[in-house]
């Protein structure tokens, strides 16, 4: 493991990061390379234009490369979108050895048991994720190799996506000359740069704010209990900055990094600010409350419908640590204090950590995904299984090697 490099690829709407580590021999992971690229071929978190994508990936890797000093070989790509699905199944099957001693080949029969479910043509699982074993009715068991038993049950996690949408993301990062060692649910990796095991045991909410769609992971008693997508990010606020004020959207996006506000708290009604025009017309100066007017109802929308999914969930009142946000959006100012009243639970921005290296320049929450991708593939990923062009209809077969692994982390 000593000297093994890590890159963690972030394909998002608005901007595409990669992020380089190095394992030393005690296992910390240190960053030696940062790129980012802004990003024209993605809507929503899906691919609409290979060519542009392509092109993105290339520069935000070499731009990772020339800081890190080193060549990219291959790559863990993280997916979002509205076309993610997620579903809590259970599996059962007999103990099959005449002792009923549980043996690893009983866990992946139950794990196989519970992910047999009828998904459309169009839909493929990337994550099954173990939850708790049950043997004869004895439930809370973490590590059922080894119990004696007559009947095995597993509860399971497991996430569906579109298969165009995630065979479309592995083609661009193959195309631009890396290999896809494996796609990760992008809120999934972000919980790993920004959660502590203590929330994860207390219950605790995990929303994503991205550019095109806010990605939500729930999770309790250690394990990941729900996953669900609002599709609407800081992009759209963008847009509505862009509309608004008659601005170029790129004039509107730097007006958003610089003046956005989700809340009144602490505006002075006398600020103004300098928008610039469209088409060679004059800029023109404007309070910023007017800015506010627009950002802080789009914002209000994008966390109460985070509310609705966490809601409809039955989770919420479970979540004793709260909520924690992360994403280039959650950097708006007054965000967790308008989560915390849309939701009523406390929240918190998370920031990357558990990291060596160039840690100041990843601790924003527009690198939670690429550094959580990095941190996923020593905690989950085996070695030596990477995707080829011929292997996208079964890139997700090896339920057993990430159980093993989920049991490391979690359990």
């Amino acid at each position: 493991m000593e000297g093994r490099i890590i890159t963690g690829l972030d394909i998002g709407t608005t901007k595409i990061c990669a992020v380089i580590v190095k394992e030393d021999m005690d296992g910390t992971l240190n960053v030696v390379g940062i790129g980012s690229s802004p990003s024209y071929g993605l809507r929503k978190g899906v691919v609409v234009n290979i060519d542009k994508t392509v092109t993105a990936i290339k520069t935000a890797v070499a731009e990772a490369e020339q800081m890190a000093g080193l060549e990219v070989e291959s790559v863990f790509v993280g997916i979002a979108g509205d076309h993610i699905r997620s579903i809590n199944s259970k599996g059962m099957v007999g103990v099959s050895r005449d002792d009923h001693e549980i043996t690893p080949e009983d866990v992946e029969r139950a794990i196989n048991a519970a992910k047999a479910l009828a998904l459309p043509i169009d839909r493929e699982i990337i994550h099954v994720i173990p939850q708790e074993f049950i043997v004869d009715d004895q439930d809370g068991i973490a590590d059922p190799v080894g119990m004696s038993g007559v009947r095995l049950e597993v509860e399971v996690h497991i996430v569906t996506v579109a298969v165009t949408s995630a065979q479309n993301i592995v083609r661009s990062v193959q195309r631009a000359g890396y290999d896809v060692e494996e796609i990760v649910l992008e809120p999934l990796a972000s919980s790993l740069a920004v959660l502590d095991d203590d929330e994860r045991t207390l219950g605790v909410a995990l929303i994503d704010i991205g550019g095109g769609t806010s990605d939500i992971a729930m999770f309790f008693d250690g394990h990941i209990q729900h996953t669900s997508v609002v599709a609407l990010g800081g992009q759209h606020v963008t847009n509505d900055i862009a509309i608004g004020l008659r601005t170029p959207p790129d004039q509107a996006e730097s007006i958003k990094l610089k003046y956005g506000t989700a809340s009144r708290r602490n505006l002075v009604e006398s600020d103004t600010i300098m928008v610039p025009g469209v088409g060679g017309r004059p800029a023109r100066t404007i309070s910023k409350s007017v800015l506010v007017d627009i950002v802080a109802p789009r914002m209000e929308e994008i966390l109460t419908l985070a509310y609705q999914k966490m809601k409809k969930s039955d989770l919420l009142e479970l979540m004793a640590a709260g909520a924690v946000i992360t994403g280039g959006a959650a950097l708006l100012e007054g965000t967790a204090d308008l989560a915390e009243e849309i939701w009523g639970i406390p929240v918190r921005l998370g920031v990357p950590k558990h990291l060596g290296g160039l840690t100041d320049s990843v601790k924003s929450p527009i690198y939670s995904t690429a550094v959580g991708l990095c941190l996923y593939a020593p905690q989950y990923h085996q070695e030596g299984d990477s995707l080829s062009d011929g292997q996208n209809e079964v890139m997700w077969d090896d339920v057993l090697g990430s159980f093993k692994n989920f049991f490391k982390r979690f359990f």
